[in-house]
């Protein structure tokens, strides 16, 4: 456990952490969420997330100086059975959250329906078929971010109003008010 000051000469632009807030308590997010979102550049973001030892399945929450801007799942295909496999490796701030009535359950288990109804083109190949989920996730109107770009690579981005647990839920002011935010 370590700290979140960021001594740089300038505001970064970007700041990562990987497997870091899985060592700390749920409750302790929010606190260290706002020291590294006030240490950001005015454009700056911040990228909280987690995955497995090798990089196969990850998962991670985007920033900014407002908030949370979105959570994105990465896998690589042939990784796993079913997207939701990802739960083990969500966000310190998601993964006790992901039960009945929370909404990053519901994303889940919707995410888990996109691709077993895509399960006839499992022949064409783990791509061509998430590429089909992840349309068909956001036909389904979860609002998804980017496109066929980003799904190739094994990627869903959905907006943050979308998974973020129900006491964070609403616009990203509330969101940020909620995450401790530095004004």
């Amino acid at each position: 456990m370590g700290g979140f000051e960021i001594p740089l000469p300038t505001r970064p632009v970007v700041v990562r952490a990987f497997n870091v807030l899985r060592q700390y308590a749920e409750s302790d997010v929010a606190a260290v969420w706002a020291t590294v979102r006030a240490r950001l550049a005015p454009d700056g973001i911040f990228v909280d997330g987690t995955c497995d030892e090798i990089g196969r399945v990850s998962s991670w929450v985007t920033l900014d100086g407002g908030g949370p801007l979105s959570l994105t799942i990465s896998l690589r295909f042939g990784a796993v059975t079913r997207p939701s496999e990802v739960a083990e490796r969500l966000p310190k701030v998601l993964i006790h959250r992901n039960v009945p009535g929370e909404k990053i359950h519901t994303f889940l288990q919707a995410l888990d329906q996109s691709w077993l109804h895509t399960a006839p083109l499992a022949g064409f190949g783990h791509r061509q078929r998430w590429l089909a989920t992840c349309r068909g996730m956001r036909a389904a109107g979860w609002p998804v971010q980017d496109g066929p770009a980003r799904w190739r690579l094994g990627e869903i981005t959905v907006a943050w109003s979308a998974v973020a647990q129900n006491s964070l839920a609403g616009d990203r002011g509330t969101a940020a008010a909620a995450a401790g935010a530095v004004t």
